[in-house]
């Protein structure tokens, strides 16, 4: 989970940038202008800054020069806009932007360079390595555990009526990808081939914990 950073003067793109990265598990820290942008950068000390170029006081460009100015430029910036020319795009990535989001933003482009300013600011924990094993009792050996120590075993009772047993297996498949995916649910989403929404409410109606697969992550 990291701390993002989001400044933008539009509402609309504030909520809906808070709304896709609080999914992907990160911490998100929203700023209307330039002015809340220094205090919350001060304040939490951002992880990545999402910064959009034209604002009413201080545009983004600006802001950048003043951090690089300060040496407070210690973190990626990934510059938004939707009016911007390229003379502006080159130059904000001259001062030390990382990269640039057109808008309107897509969610692939979004993620994807989120997950690169991220990759650049630290080094990637490595995954956790996780088994899914779904068995009857009493048909798995002693001799079937994987050779580099114990994975997680589910076992099902396949007494129970059909749609217990259903519910039951599809709340452990779906807990096992969350926490494959670190509670991210838009890999949990590609991975299972179902739209979002329709996740969302398979996941509420299962009972699934959704901050299980973030906390494991």
């Amino acid at each position: 989970m990291a701390n993002i950073l989001v400044v933008d003067d539009e509402l609309g793109i504030r909520d809906l940038l808070s709304e896709i990265l609080n999914d992907e598990g990160h911490q998100v820290d929203l700023a209307e202008n330039a002015a809340q942008a220094r205090a919350s950068r001060l304040r939490a000390r951002p992880d990545l800054v999402l910064l959009d170029i034209w604002m009413p006081d201080t545009d983004g460009v600006t802001l950048l020069k003043e951090w690089f100015a300060a040496g407070l430029l210690n973190m990626p910036v990934i510059m938004m806009s939707g009016h911007a020319t390229i003379d502006t795009a080159v130059e904000a990535t001259r001062i030390g932007a990382m990269s640039f989001l057109e808008k309107p933003i897509t969610l692939q482009k979004l993620l994807q360079a989120v997950e690169q300013g991220l990759s650049r600011q630290a080094p990637k924990k490595p995954a956790p390595v996780l088994a899914g094993v779904v068995a009857a009792p009493q048909a798995l050996a002693p001799e079937a555990a994987e050779p580099d120590g114990p994975q997680p075993v589910q076992s099902f009772q396949l007494e129970k009526p059909l749609r217990d047993a259903r519910d039951e297996f599809e709340k452990a498949y779906f807990e096992f990808h969350l926490a494959k995916e670190g509670g991210s649910m838009t890999r949990v989403a590609e991975k299972t081939g179902l739209e979002r929404t329709h996740l969302y409410r398979k996941l509420k109606q299962l009972g699934v914990d959704l901050s299980r697969g973030r906390r494991s992550g």
